[in-house]
Formats: structure tokens, C-alpha cells, sequence
């Protein structure tokens, strides 16, 4: 693994807007960045592969416990939707697409930071942009990136499951660029994958008092959210979604997955595990520096480095994770975001940034591997 520094293509904007990506730039910096790109070889993405798939193995067994044992308090999960989760998991609800964030430099085995289960984004850019990038810049050579491929098979597997539902409805916070393009792309593979689907923003979802509708007031049966779980918990029509009238992609089980009261969930029931780091709701449980989390939270938000001499607070909502840096390259630390799509690993995109702590200003950075 390494990070090369190149030319970018002199009309990069326009390509990348071609493709979907024209929140590209922000406040004049840009966000898509091909000044640099890392290079990987084919040994180190089969580490990364096989990683991938181990994690998503073991944060299914994850919601089986928490399932089985009703131990939902510490995950930060109002009580009134616990058994509705629990039915979710029982039903098997189909899920889609995750995005675990991972330390990896070559050398070692990768570690999990966490799992972004219910919301991820940055994916338009790992699924599209990168790949034409990459045939473009770095032809011959080859990307660990079957996310298109498999999102569209994912989505038409789905549509033969449940040829009864009409419509899938994609919805999100449409005056976020970022959010608006990634649910405008998952709306597009999902027709690709035979559905017939629709969109609205959040703000527009109906309830007549007996089911979900869109403006029109037609019911609305099935839909692909870009809006946590936890939020969706506190809207108004939050004690509606307990009458089971819309199913929902991503399903009311990965809330705890996307939650990172997981993390130590995880290290309590496979302690010393290579691909994860020590994680605890208390403090003291976690030996050296370690970062405190809130269990919700997206982009960075809310994560704090804390030294080893630092205490923590033992305030509900809260899980610490022991330190593992990011490795750095040319002065930047580089994250890998590598992706489940249909339960399968499908594919890595890397954020990059001068802080530790990566956050919505991070870079993209494409990759390849010969």
C-alpha cells in the first residue's frame, strides 16, 4: 500500500459532474481529490476482502445476541421500539449495502472502527467515479470495486422476493448535496434492478392513520431511507413505524449494527479478535489513549481523542474504543471505507485528511491494484 502523487486531468470538474459528483468542491476545496491515488497490491485487497466478510459475519452474530438476550439498554434504543427490532431481525428484513471504516497500512491485519450500517455514504464516489477515473488514468490496471454490480443484483434478488410490492419510495434530506446524490444513485441502481421506485424528501412523508404516503396520497409500501434510524425514532410519525405498514431499506435491525454501542458488543463476545480493537462503555476497561464515541453520530461527529491518563464519563450514550491510529501518507491519514453489498464484500473507497479524526471535509482519493 501507498499513495502516489499525480497530475490531475486538466477537465477532472466536468467529468466527475458527468458521472453524478458535483458536490466535487467545497467552500473551494475539493472533496474529490486526484492530485494523489493509492496503490494497492492484489495480496493486500484479498486481506481487505476476507476482513470485510469476517466483520459482516461477526456483527450478524452480534445482533443475534443482543436479539436473544434482549440486551438493548446500552445500545441508546428507546424501549418502546425494542421488540419491533428484535421482529425485524426474527423476519430475516433484507438489507442492502454497509460501509465498515478500517485501519490499514499494508502490514498487519485491518481493524474495525466501526460500521456504518443504516446511512453510509461517499458511495457514488466508490462505485462510479473512481472505476472511470481508474480506466482512464490507470488503464491495465484493476480496482477492488464490484459495488455497482453488486448493488443492481442485490436490488433485483429483492424484487423477486417480493413481486407484490409496487414501488420502492427513496427519500433523505434532499438540501444536502451529498445525500441528495446518494439516494438519486441508489434510486437509479434499484431500477436497474427492476423496480418501479418513486422519491420525496423526508419532509414530505405522509401518515393518513393507517399507513405512510407521499403527496399524491398514495400509500407508500416499501422504502430506501437516507435518514438514520434514530432520527426517524424522534419525528412525528415516529410511533407509527411500530404498525409495520412500510418495509424498510435499510431494515430496523441494522440500528444496531449502525450504533456504536456495538463496538463493545463485539470485543465482549470475541475479546482479542484481530480485526477488532478493545472497546468498552467504561473507560477504565480500555487500556492506553483510547477514543471516546457517541453511540450515534455520523462524519466524526463527537469523536475525542483521549490520553492515557485521561478519564471518561460514565454518561449513557457513550463507548470507548482503544486508540489505533490512522496510518499516514505524505502527511495525510488515510481511512479505508471497504463495502458489503448483499452481504458480500464488494469493493474500497479511501477519505483522507490531515486531522486523525476523519470528517464530512475529508478527501476522496481513488485507488488501484496491479
Amino acid at each position: 500500500m501507498r499513495r502516489e502523487t499525480l497530475v490531475p486531468r486538466p477537465d477532472w470538474p466536468a467529468k466527475v459532474e458527468a458521472l453524478g459528483l458535483d458536490f466535487h468542491t467545497t467552500n473551494g476545496e475539493p472533496y474529490w481529490w486526484e492530485s494523489a491515488c493509492y496503490a494497492f497490491s492484489a495480496a493486500e485487497i484479498d486481506v481487505l476482502e476476507e476482513a470485510t466478510d469476517t466483520l459482516h459475519d461477526l456483527c450478524l452474530q452480534a445482533v443475534e445476541h443482543v436479539v436473544t438476550t434482549g440486551d438493548f439498554a446500552q445500545l441508546d434504543i428507546p424501549e418502546a421500539y425494542w421488540e419491533w427490532v428484535a421482529a425485524s431481525w426474527r423476519r430475516r428484513d433484507p438489507a442492502i449495502y454497509g460501509r465498515f471504516d478500517l485501519v490499514y497500512d499494508g502490514s498487519g491485519p485491518p481493524k474495525m472502527l466501526e460500521y456504518n450500517a443504516d446511512t453510509p455514504t461517499a458511495l457514488l464516489e466508490a462505485a462510479v467515479v473512481q472505476w472511470y477515473w481508474m480506466e482512464e488514468v490507470k488503464p491495465g490496471c484493476d480496482q477492488f470495486n464490484s459495488i455497482h454490480e453488486k448493488l443492481i443484483a442485490a436490488w433485483a434478488d429483492l424484487r423477486a422476493q417480493h413481486p407484490h410490492i409496487p414501488a420502492i419510495y427513496f427519500t433523505g434530506v434532499s438540501d444536502e448535496p451529498e445525500d441528495l446524490r446518494t439516494f438519486e444513485y441508489m434510486r437509479d441502481v434499484c431500477g436497474q434492478g427492476g423496480w418501479q421506485t418513486e422519491q420525496l424528501d423526508i419532509s414530505q412523508l405522509g401518515w393518513n392513520g393507517s399507513c405512510f404516503t407521499d403527496l399524491a396520497e398514495r400509500r407508500i409500501a416499501a422504502m430506501f431511507k437516507l435518514y438514520p434510524w434514530e432520527w426517524m425514532l424522534q419525528e412525528n410519525f415516529g410511533s407509527h413505524l411500530l404498525d409495520d405498514s412500510a418495509a424498510f431499506v435499510e431494515p430496523p435491525w441494522k440500528m444496531l449494527l449502525s450504533n456504536k454501542a456495538i463496538l463493545a458488543v463485539l470485543w465482549e463476545m470475541f475479546p482479542d479478535h484481530p480485526n477488532l480493537l478493545p472497546a468498552s462503555f467504561e473507560r477504565n476497561k480500555i487500556a492506553g489513549a483510547c477514543v471516546k464515541k457517541p453511540v450515534h453520530g455520523r462524519e466524526g461527529d463527537g469523536v475525542r481523542l483521549i490520553g492515557e491518563a485521561d478519564g471518561g464519563s460514565t454518561r449513557p450514550g457513550l463507548v470507548y474504543q482503544a486508540a489505533c491510529p490512522l496510518p499516514v501518507f505524505d502527511r495525510m491519514h488515510a481511512l479505508i471505507g471497504s463495502w458489503v453489498v448483499g452481504g458480500q464484500a464488494a469493493g474500497i473507497g479511501l477519505r483522507e485528511d490531515r486531522n486523525p479524526i476523519t470528517a464530512n471535509t475529508s478527501r476522496f482519493v481513488p485507488h488501484y491494484f496491479r
